[in-house]
This record gives C-alpha cells, sequence and structure tokens, in this order.
C-alpha cells in the first residue's frame, strides 16, 4: 500500500510537493483471464459467443433504459449490436467483460476496462451495462468487486468510475461500490447531440483492504438469510470508507 496521496513534502526550492511514492511499480495491463466468484464469472468479451445472449438479455422484459446514458445504441436488431460490438468492443482498451451468471450460464452484462494508464496507475471502469435480470442481485456486485480486486492486486493505485452527472443511478451505484465524490467536469462532451457534465468517482489503493474486507462480508453467505435477502447493505459496510459524497 503507498502513503496517502494527500501527504505533502517540500522540495529543494521550498515549494510544497507531493509525498514520493515509495515502492511503487508500474502495473502490467489487465489480463483477459476470466475472473471467477461465486455468483458470476466475468471474462474477456467474445462477441461470436456473447452478443446474442447479450441482445437478448437487454431486450428481454419489455427492455430498458440504460441506453439513455450510453453514447451508443439502443440497437433495434440484433445484427446492429453485433456490428457495433465488432466495431467497438474487440481492442484492449477499452478492455470489455462480459458478465455470466452461474445460474444460467449467459452472459447478461457487460464492463469494461477502459483509459488504461499504467504510467500513472490509473484505470477506468465503464460501459456497465447489466441487462434487468442482473441488476441488483448478488452477481451484479461481485462483478464490480472482481473487476476491482484485479486492478488493485495488479498494482494500480487508482480506480475511476465516471458518469453522465444527471444519472443519478449511476452515482448512487458508484458510492455504494466505495468510489468517492470528486466533483463535476462541466461541458465535458456532446453524447448522442446533447451536452454531457461529467460527475467523477474515484477509489484509491490505500482504500482497497477496507473496500476488500467490506465487498467480502457483504458477499458472504452468513450475509443472506433463507430468502436470499441482504442482512447488512453494502453502502452501510463501504460508507466509511467513502472521503465525499456527491
Amino acid at each position: 500500500m503507498n502513503e496517502s496521496t494527500t501527504t505533502t513534502d517540500i522540495d529543494a526550492y521550498g515549494r510544497v510537493v507531493g509525498i514520493e511514492v515509495q515502492g511503487w511499480k508500474v502495473p502490467g495491463k489487465p489480463a483477459r483471464q476470466p475472473m471467477s466468484g461465486r455468483f458470476c464469472d466475468v471474462v474477456a468479451l467474445d462477441v461470436d459467443r456473447h452478443a446474442g445472449e447479450l441482445f437478448d438479455a437487454f431486450t428481454r422484459e419489455g427492455g430498458d433504459t440504460d441506453w439513455s446514458y450510453l453514447p451508443y445504441g439502443p440497437f433495434d436488431e440484433p445484427a446492429a449490436f453485433v456490428a457495433w460490438m465488432h466495431s467497438a468492443c474487440t481492442g484492449d482498451d477499452p478492455l470489455f467483460h462480459a458478465v455470466i451468471d452461474k445460474a444460467g450460464g449467459r452472459a447478461v452484462g457487460m464492463a469494461s476496462f477502459l483509459r488504461i494508464a499504467p504510467a500513472a496507475g490509473s484505470i477506468e471502469v465503464g460501459h456497465i451495462h447489466f441487462a434487468p435480470s442482473l441488476k441488483r442481485t448478488p452477481a451484479a456486485t461481485e462483478a464490480m468487486y472482481l473487476m476491482m480486486r484485479r486492478v488493485f492486486e495488479l498494482g494500480y493505485r487508482r480506480y475511476e468510475w465516471k458518469c453522465n452527472a444527471l444519472n443519478r443511478a449511476s452515482r448512487e451505484a458508484a458510492m455504494r461500490l466505495g468510489f468517492s465524490y470528486e466533483g463535476v467536469f462541466r461541458q465535458a462532451a456532446v453524447v448522442k447531440g446533447r451536452n454531457r457534465d461529467t460527475a467523477w468517482y474515484a477509489c484509491i489503493d490505500s482504500e482497497w483492504p477496507a473496500l476488500k474486507a467490506a465487498f467480502e462480508q457483504w458477499l458472504a453467505p452468513s450475509n443472506f438469510d433463507e430468502q436470499g435477502r441482504q442482512r447488512l447493505s453494502l453502502r452501510e459496510l463501504t460508507g466509511p470508507v467513502l472521503v465525499s459524497r456527491g
């Protein structure tokens, strides 16, 4: 674990500067190896294998409205979705993953690592799109935990979450997962012809031990009753780690 990023030092010119980062090595880029949990597996997205399952999952139960805050979609036909995936989801940055529900064995969501900057020790999670059947389930939380664990175990110092500032659900999800609010970049982009202000959230390596413990306590079988209802909320467990909310 590195020194706190809030610690300062004085350089040879008497200026206040950041503390020297000791013992840190530039991490490697995330590999494509699967991440396996109790409720789900997170695997590198394979268009031929996963596109049909994802299109079906996203449009099942009357569809969902998450396309409103994504810079692409919606897709009316499977062929259009497949074509987009081939053009956007097969590279190394963004590095797309599919979330496989272990109960059904099918892809029910996707997310990616992006803006991967090993020299800065920074990486972002984004393009998160969960089907209605995955939302608000232990598998959804576990998928985010598995991706966060990979990032910090690789040695990254900073894990970012950015979203449309009007997407309140995404902002609440970020804080529930332990990402602290860092502010809003005004007029950050034009998306689908509309202004987008971008809200920034992040967690850092010094917070990871507490976040890891919180996730593992929440995901433990003992945290769920006979009906599968949580005894402790994840928000209760990650709340003390947040340095700012918004």
